[in-house]
C-alpha cells in the first residue's frame, strides 16, 4: 500500500479550513470596508466633511427615500431617524463587506465589488449639492486603502493545499488584522480630531456673543401654563425642541466664516458677516414651530424664546422688485427651502435667528443662524445654517421637498393634542384633569373641546394666549367613570374654523385629524 500524499487533508481537518477561511474572509471584508471609510473621512476633512463616502451614501439615500419611508421612520423614531439611518446603513454595509471577503478567496471578486461600490459613490459625490470635482478623492482613496487591505488579509488565511504548520498562517493573518484594525481607528480618530480643530465650531459658539435686543419678548404670564403633571411645558427647553432635517453631520460653519448673500430678484446684491449684520436692530420673539411631517397628536411641535434680526429689514436693504413672490433660502449643506415673499414682508416676525432661549442658537438648530417665519411649516420657512437668501418666482425656481412633491406654500394648520392622560393610562374614577395644547400660527386658537366616547363635545378651559404665533395650553375636568373610554380633542381658530376631523397623511401638506387616547377608569 502507498503511503498517503503529503497534500491529502482529512476530510474533517478541510471542513475546519473552509470554515476558517469563510470567517477570516469576512473579517477581512469588514476590516477592509473599515479602512475605506476612516480613509475616506480623513481625507474628507481636508476638502469638505460632505465629501466623506459614508455621509454621500448616507446624504443620496435620505434624498431618493419615499416620503412614505421618511415619514414612517419618523414617526417611529423622531429626531433619532438619523440614528437609524446611520445603524441601518452600518448593518447593510458589514453585510456587503463580509460578502466581499469571503468571495474574495478564490479570485478578486471582492476587489471588483469594492471598485464598482466606489464608483457608484463616486458618482453620488458628484450628485451633491455643494461638490465639486475634489469630491470624488476621498471615495477614491478608500476604496484604494480597502483593496489592498483586502488582497494583504486574504493572502494570510489558510489554504485546503497548504495546511497551518507551526500556526503560521494563523500568526500572519492576525498580524494583519491587528494592523488594518489599528490602521482603521487611527483614521477615523484624526478624521475626528482634525475636523473639531480645523473647524472648531462648538469652541465658536462659547465664544459667541448673543447681542441684546432693542425689546426683549414679553415674559409668559403665569396662567399661560397651567400647572398640570404632564403637561407640555410652554417653552421647550434646548434639548427636548424636535430636530428634522436632511442633515447626516452637523455643518461645522463658524461665526467668522458665515456669510449671508442676498441677491436675486433685487436692486442690489447684499452680502452680510456678523460684523455687518450686528448695525441692525436685534429684536426677540417667542414662537412655535411645527414639522410638517408631524401625525396627528405628535411631538414634532415645539416653542422657543428666539433672538434674531427681522428678515422684511435686510431685504430692504436689497431692494426686492415687485413682481417678485419666493425667497428661496439655502443652507450651507446645500438644502433649500421656498418661503412665500409675502409671508416675509407681511409685518409678521420673520426672522434671521441667532439665539435660542437666551444663548446662541444650537449646533443642532442652525448655529450661526437660521430662519424663522411664524405661520408656516419648516421645510418651507426654516432653513438652518443658512448662508443664500435668492429673491425669485416660485414659477422659476423650486426648493428640495417641493421637488419631492410636497406642496410649494405651506401654510400651517389648526392642530390639537392631548398631553394628559397619558395613552392608555389607567386612572382612579372620579375628578380626572384632561390637558393639551392647541396651535394655529398666524390666527389663533379661540377654542378647544373635549368629547369623551360619543357623548356631546365639552368646552375646555384655555389657558390665556401669548399670541397668535404660539400654541395655546387648554384644560378639561372630567368626572372619570370606570370602564375603558376614549377621549378625543379638537380646536377651532380664530377665523371660526374648525379643525379637521378626518385623517389625512402629513404629505404633501399636513397632517389632519382630530387626536384621540384610550383612557382606563376603575
Amino acid at each position: 500500500m502507498s503511503a498517503p500524499s503529503s497534500t491529502s487533508v482529512a476530510p474533517e481537518h478541510s471542513s475546519l479550513i473552509t470554515r476558517r477561511r469563510w470567517v477570516r474572509g469576512a473579517v477581512a471584508g469588514l476590516l477592509a470596508a473599515a479602512l475605506v471609510l476612516g480613509v475616506g473621512q480623513l481625507v474628507a476633512v481636508f476638502i469638505d466633511p460632505a465629501s466623506s463616502p459614508f455621509f454621500v451614501l448616507g446624504a443620496t439615500m435620505v434624498d431618493h427615500t419615499p416620503h412614505t419611508l421618511k415619514d414612517a421612520a419618523i414617526r417611529r423614531f423622531g429626531s433619532n431617524d438619523k440614528l437609524a439611518l446611520f445603524i441601518s446603513m452600518s448593518v447593510v454595509m458589514a453585510l456587503g463587506a463580509a460578502l466581499a471577503g469571503i468571495v474574495e478567496r478564490r479570485r478578486p471578486l471582492g476587489s471588483v465589488l469594492l471598485v464598482l461600490l466606489g464608483g457608484v459613490t463616486v458618482f453620488a459625490a458628484l450628485q451633491r449639492p455643494t461638490a465639486t470635482v475634489w469630491f470624488v478623492l476621498p471615495t477614491v482613496a478608500g476604496i484604494a486603502a480597502g483593496i489592498v487591505a483586502l488582497r494583504l488579509l486574504i493572502a494570510g488565511t489558510p489554504s485546503l493545499r497548504t495546511p497551518e504548520p507551526a500556526d503560521m498562517t494563523r500568526r500572519r493573518f492576525l498580524v494583519s488584522a491587528v494592523s488594518a484594525g489599528a490602521l482603521a481607528v487611527v483614521t477615523v480618530e484624526a478624521a475626528r480630531w482634525l475636523g473639531a480643530h480645523l473647524r472648531d465650531v462648538v469652541a465658536d459658539r462659547a465664544r459667541f456673543l448673543v447681542p441684546k435686543p432693542l425689546r426683549s419678548a414679553p415674559a409668559v404670564p403665569p396662567d399661560a401654563q397651567p400647572q398640570v403633571a404632564g403637561l407640555t411645558s410652554f417653552i421647550t427647553p434646548d434639548d427636548r425642541f424636535y430636530r428634522v432635517d436632511t442633515a447626516l453631520q452637523l455643518p461645522a460653519l463658524t461665526s467668522g466664516d458665515w456669510r449671508l448673500r442676498i441677491h436675486g430678484m433685487t436692486d442690489r446684491t447684499v452680502e452680510l458677516d456678523f460684523d455687518s449684520l450686528r448695525r441692525h436692530t436685534a429684536v426677540e420673539r417667542i414662537l412655535t414651530l411645527t414639522c410638517v411631517s408631524n401625525e396627528v397628536g405628535g411631538e414634532l411641535a415645539g416653542t422657543a424664546r428666539w433672538l434674531g434680526y427681522p428678515l422684511a429689514d435686510l431685504l430692504a436693504d436689497a431692494g426686492a422688485h415687485a413682481d417678485a413672490d419666493m425667497l428661496l433660502s439655502r443652507s450651507i449643506d446645500g438644502f433649500t427651502a421656498g418661503t412665500p415673499l409675502s409671508a416675509v414682508l407681511d409685518g409678521r416676525d420673520a426672522l434671521l435667528a441667532i439665539g435660542m432661549n437666551g444663548a446662541p442658537l444650537p449646533i443642532a438648530h442652525g448655529y450661526p443662524a437660521r430662519l424663522l417665519v411664524p405661520g408656516l411649516y419648516g421645510y418651507v420657512s426654516a432653513t438652518k445654517w443658512v448662508v443664500d437668501l435668492e429673491v425669485t418666482r416660485f414659477d422659476r425656481a423650486s426648493a428640495y421637498w417641493t421637488d419631492r412633491g410636497w406642496a410649494a406654500r405651506a401654510p400651517i394648520k389648526t392642530a390639537s393634542r392631548i398631553d394628559v392622560p397619558a395613552a392608555f393610562a389607567t386612572v382612579p374614577a372620579g375628578a380626572v384633569t384632561v390637558a393639551g395644547v392647541a396651535w394655529a400660527q398666524q390666527r389663533g386658537i379661540a377654542g378647544v373641546e373635549v368629547q369623551v366616547d360619543d357623548q356631546p363635545w365639552q368646552p375646555a378651559t384655555l389657558a390665556s394666549e401669548y399670541s397668535i404665533d404660539t400654541w395655546r395650553q387648554w384644560t378639561w375636568q372630567w368626572t372619570a367613570v370606570p370602564g375603558t373610554h376614549t377621549l378625543r380633542v379638537r380646536a377651532t381658530d380664530r377665523t371660526g374654523q374648525l379643525q379637521a376631523e378626518q385623517r389625512t397623511p402629513p404629505f404633501p401638506s399636513g397632517s389632519t385629524g382630530w387626536h384621540n387616547r384610550v383612557v382606563s377608569v376603575r
